[in-house]
């Protein structure tokens, strides 16, 4: 279950607090999330400008909608802000607003006020007593209500659902309380509306300036002095009472402003954070602030960028024209876009050699089916996408100490919870199968996999080297095969028909500097191969 919003963020003003769900629990879960680089899918899409708009951006890569008919309403919400200039703009100008208070709202929330004497050490601590916070905090929640009501209602649902959010906050009792007077009763905080006329209050007043306590200790001074003769106080003694008296005047700011931020302001915050209209607020907030966030992206990529079209289907679906990566195509007018049509293949096997872009290809489809879900902006020229119930991409993993089950358990443990949690609904993307075993092993252990999954019917696409696993489903006419392109040795970074059945592993050591010259360079400088050694390659003693 996902946390509040106003719990997510907390006191350290985090937006990236929420986790992605356990496997089989909902649409992606911890290990995908973390494989497909949702972080920095985030850091690229997001120009959210409140905190509350960044939580929730985050909070919906983390769990990405499964329903059509939200993916819809949100994608209607955004074409409206898009088509029409003068509502964006009041929309942000709103939300720009909440920026400049929203910090010091939190502050309110989560902070501590160390008093006219402290030393504030952290980003929550702040001098005084917490009126100027109070003040400039809740002007957060008083400024979305009063700028809400001067908005001409959307067309969209969604978003006019979200602006009648914070326009119903100014109906609450949090908001009469912020907007004020504020009463303190024997027995409680009141509202103006709640304090019954002949109730004895204090009205809370968030400065330490009170003009009628001030004018009382005037009053009670001069009465004071006035008739001090008749109290028995020589003249001659009053210049010893005002030096004991005038000190007692420093106490006035620790014990007013002491007694406002323990009786009055950390009650009204306590009940504010625990309020559920304000995180109803804060919410309506949050997702207007995302749906600009879309707006922003698309027009930032540098490259053709498309609101998807929703298929409902029962089997997965997916077909994307010139799509690109949503975070290395950013702003890269160079970067190769590939085309793909995944409706209705099933099985697809991605072939090539190393450093070809098939990794990257795969994350880009996992990424897009990620954005597309959150009723964002894709970055192609068309897109058309059924909702997927559950988005896998698995990668080889290391296995622990403490597994006894080894790299191929390890991941096979892994292979089988995707399995099991997969509907014909999935999105499923494999790198590699059965690794840490034997190929021959490998390769009837993949086949069975691969046919599993095909009878299950959901799309799966199998990042691989071993062309003779793809080549024998191919005789069966049976999925869809995309290869790297390599031109005179060189990667166009385009996916185009076949099975690759090299893979280029030399180049790769050449390029990292660990290829067979580099080693025997090495072993030459550093005097190993001596006598007694062995090659490898002849069996003999010495070099070959």
């Amino acid at each position: 279950m996902q946390k509040p919003l106003l719990t997510a963020i907390g006191k350290e003003l985090s937006v990236r607090s929420t986790k992605a769900a356990a496997t089989g629990e909902g649409v992606l879960d911890e290990r995908t999330f973390n494989t497909i680089e949702v972080d920095r899918l985030f850091d690229a899409v997001n120009y959210a400008d409140t905190i509350a708009g960044q939580a929730t951006l985050y909070r919906s890569l983390a769990h990405p909608l499964s329903s059509i008919e939200a993916i819809t309403a949100k994608q209607d919400a955004v074409k409206e802000l898009d088509s029409n200039a003068d509502l964006r703009a009041r929309i942000e100008a709103l939300v720009h607003h909440a920026a400049t208070h929203e910090e010091e709202f939190y502050r309110l929330l989560f902070g501590t006020f160390v008093g006219g004497f402290g030393d504030p050490k952290g980003k929550m601590e702040t001098g005084g007593y917490g009126h100027k916070t109070y003040r400039h905090g809740t002007q957060l929640m008083l400024g979305l209500v009063k700028g809400a009501h001067t908005l001409p209602a959307p067309e969209s649902p969604y978003l006019r659902a979200r602006l009648d959010a914070l326009k119903a906050f100014g109906s609450t009792r949090s908001y009469a309380l912020m907007e004020g007077p504020a009463y303190l009763t024997e027995r409680a905080i009141r509202t103006k509306t709640e304090k019954w006329l002949l109730t004895p209050a204090i009205k809370f007043r968030p400065t330490l300036f009170k003009p009628r306590l001030i004018v009382a200790l005037v009053i009670a001074m001069g009465l004071f002095l006035y008739y001090a003769p008749a109290l028995g106080i020589s003249p001659y003694a009053m210049p010893a009472v005002m030096v004991f008296l005038l000190p007692s005047f420093l106490l006035y700011g620790p014990v007013v402003g002491g007694f406002d931020r323990d009786s009055i302001i950390y009650p009204l915050r306590d009940g504010y954070r625990d309020s559920r209209d304000v995180q109803r607020a804060l919410e309506a907030l949050g997702q207007i602030d995302e749906l600009l966030s879309f707006h922003r992206y698309a027009k930032a990529f540098g490259s053709s960028t498309v609101l998807p079209t929703l298929i409902d289907s029962e089997r997965h679906a997916l077909v994307v024209k010139t799509v690109r990566n949503p975070i290395l195509g950013k702003g890269n007018t160079d970067y190769v876009p590939n085309d793909i049509d995944l409706n209705g293949t099933r099985i697809t096997f991605v072939t090539g050699p190393n450093g070809g872009g098939k990794t990257a290809f795969c994350k880009t489809i996992a990424q897009v089916q990620l954005l597309a879900q959150i009723g964002c902006y894709v970055p192609a020229e068309r897109a058309e996408v059924s909702v997927a119930d559950r988005i896998f991409y698995q990668v080889p993993e290391s296995n622990s100490l403490v597994d006894r089950e080894g790299r191929f358990g390890t991941e096979l443990q892994r292979t089988k919870a995707i399995f099991f949690a997969s509907s014909p609904r999935s999105l499923v993307i494999l790198d590699e199968l059965a690794e840490g075993t034997t190929h021959q092993e490998k390769l009837e252990i993949s086949h069975t996999i691969l046919g599993g999954f095909y009878q299950v019917g959901n799309n799966t696409i199998l990042v691989t080297h071993n062309y003779e696993l793809a080549e024998q489903f191919h005789k069966r006419d049976v999925g869809l095969y995309r290869q790297a392109e390599f031109v005179h040795g060189s990667p166009t970074y385009r996916l185009v028909d076949g099975i690759s059945r090299i893979s280029h592993a030399h180049k790769v050591a050449q390029r990292i500097g660990f290829a067979k010259a580099d080693i025997e360079k090495h072993l030459v400088e550093r005097g190993y191969g001596g006598e007694g050694a062995t090659s490898p390659e002849t069996g003999a003693s010495g070099s070959t």
